[in-house]
C-alpha cells in the first residue's frame, strides 16, 4: 500500500529547482548561487584558481559578481543582473564554469564543476545580510583559519545594492 500523501513534505526531486528570477516594481534583484567542482575535489582555494574565477565572472556580463567565497570544493556568490529583464541565471553560471574551465592552470584535472548549482533571489536587505554574515563564516567553521577576516579567498567584485 502506498504511503499517505504528505502535503508539508518536501518535492522529491533529485535535482535543484532553479525559480526565474522574480522582479517586484523597482527592487533589487539580487540571487544568492553556490557551485561545487566535481567529487567536491579541494581544486578552488588558491590563488590561481581565485584569478581565473574573478577573470570568468567579469567575462560572464549578463550578471554582476558582489561578495563572494571561495571554499576548497565550493564557491559561494551573491550576483545581480545587468539586464533587463534579467537573463537566465543557469545559463550565465554554465558560462563563467565553461569559462573557468577553459583558462584553469591545469588542464589534466578532468572535468572541473559539478553540473547542477543552488541558488536563491534573496527577498530583503537583512537577508543578504544574514546570508553573508554565514558564508564569510565558512572558512572559520570548516578550521581554515581562526578569524573569517584571515580567509585570502573571498571578496568582493561589484558592490551588490538593495534597493527596496
Amino acid at each position: 500500500m502506498p504511503a499517505p500523501f504528505d502535503s508539508n513534505a518536501p518535492p522529491d526531486r533529485k535535482r535543484p529547482a532553479h525559480l526565474p528570477a522574480f522582479e517586484h516594481h523597482n527592487r533589487s534583484i539580487i540571487q544568492f548561487v553556490t557551485v561545487c567542482t566535481k567529487d567536491r575535489r579541494p581544486l578552488l582555494a588558491n590563488p590561481a584558481a581565485h584569478a581565473v574565477l574573478q577573470a570568468a565572472w567579469r567575462a560572464a556580463t549578463w550578471y554582476q559578481v558582489g561578495r563572494y567565497v571561495i571554499m576548497p570544493d565550493h564557491v559561494h556568490l551573491f550576483c545581480g543582473p545587468t539586464t533587463h529583464p534579467p537573463e537566465n541565471l543557469i545559463r550565465w553560471i554554465s558560462l563563467w564554469k565553461s569559462h573557468a574551465a577553459r583558462h584553469w592552470p591545469d588542464p589534466a584535472i578532468g572535468k572541473l564543476w559539478q553540473r547542477e548549482s543552488w541558488d536563491t533571489q534573496l527577498r530583503a536587505t537583512d537577508h543578504y545580510a544574514a546570508k553573508w554574515t554565514y558564508v564569510c563564516a565558512n572558512p572559520m567553521r570548516a578550521g581554515l583559519v581562526d578569524r573569517a577576516d584571515d580567509w585570502p579567498h573571498q571578496g568582493e567584485l561589484t558592490v551588490l545594492r538593495w534597493h527596496a
